[in-house]
């Protein structure tokens, strides 16, 4: 054989993607896994993992009975051993923009919504689909690490600016200024934050929207922490500024319920003006859903199921 040589040439025409590797070192898994390879091995002192991330990984911590009968139920009725459409099953997306729009000045409908196999896909899918030669986009520091793992592996530029402590960790939004141009794309915030556990006012955020309309960007609002908020700021959805500016809503039920493991999450675009549709953002999320995975489809019931009401549910979580 004469090109790639095979078991007698020595020469193979496939070889690892290095990229992978640049990408994979960015994420907290990476970072942990480093830090456990240069553990003494030796040392037989009990590890507590405070990277973990995980709290269902702990007996303490477990979700609602009410949640575990719902998935059974899912099960059992056989109705969801089916493929679901790529964008998520209805009455799922449905429970998610009425979750959603009790916060919101106007309405989302079900074709706003987009089921993931829990947050991070979702921002595999915005990163991904906002990915052009000479793009950048701006994230938090600090922040959440695999965004900026994946928007390496996207090649898409990453420009930080920093969350200022002296003010609660609000966005440096003169730093934002400075550093967007042309081929800006898009501004990521964490609200409540992650590593931080702020919670932006209705003023910052306000203030967010309108230095991104200002720039002619998008917002992409990680909400995955949502209303679990404690001190006197009560969390506000960027979703509200959807008038201002294109949001897309990121979230799921991994710590909320506390099911990391079942791996539910969304996308939303939060447009009432429909800028998203109009520039091909919406297209361009449908495209990347149909050739990707979806969450499993009895997962998906779990979020439309009538017995997981919100107050009832809360009340039944247990810690």
């Amino acid at each position: 054989m004469e090109n790639g040589g095979g078991a007698n040439g020595n020469q193979w025409g496939f070889k690892a993607n290095e990229e992978l590797k640049t990408a994979s070192g960015i994420t907290v898994r990476g970072v942990l896994n480093s830090l456990l390879e240069n553990l003494n091995k030796n040392d037989t002192r009990p590890l507590i993992p405070l990277g973990h991330g995980d709290p269902s990984a702990f007996p303490s911590f477990r979700t609602a009975s009410v949640a575990v009968d719902a998935i059974v139920h899912s099960v059992r009725s056989a109705r969801f051993n089916c493929y679901s459409s790529t964008v998520g099953i209805l009455p799922a997306r449905r429970a998610i923009a009425d979750y959603l729009n009790r916060d919101l000045p106007y309405k989302l409908s079900p074709d706003d919504v987009y089921l993931t196999l829990g947050c991070t896909q979702a921002i595999e899918v915005i990163l991904t689909v906002l990915a052009r030669p000479g793009a950048n986009i701006l994230l938090p520091r600090p922040g959440f690490p695999y965004y900026e793992a994946r928007a390496t592996h996207s090649h898409l530029e990453v420009r930080h600016f920093d969350l200022l402590p002296a003010k609660g960790w609000e966005v440096d939004l003169d730093a934002v200024e400075a550093l967007a141009d042309e081929n800006t794309v898009a501004l990521v915030i964490i609200n409540p934050g992650n590593p931080c556990g702020n919670v932006y006012t209705y003023q910052h955020l306000q203030k967010i929207a309108e230095t991104a309309k200002k720039l002619g960007i998008m917002v992409i609002a990680d909400e995955v922490y949502d209303h679990l908020a404690f001190g006197n700021t009560p969390f506000v959805p960027m979703g509200v500024f959807g008038s201002i500016v294109p949001v897309l809503t990121l979230g799921s039920i991994s710590k909320r319920w506390i099911v990391p493991g079942w791996r539910l999450g969304w996308l939303v675009t939060s447009d009432p003006n429909g800028i998203l549709q109009d520039s091909g953002i919406v297209d361009s999320i449908k495209s990347f859903l149909n050739i990707s995975s979806d969450p499993a489809t009895f997962i998906q019931f779990l979020k439309s199921s009538r017995k997981l009401k919100r107050n009832s549910f809360l009340k039944s979580l247990t810690f």
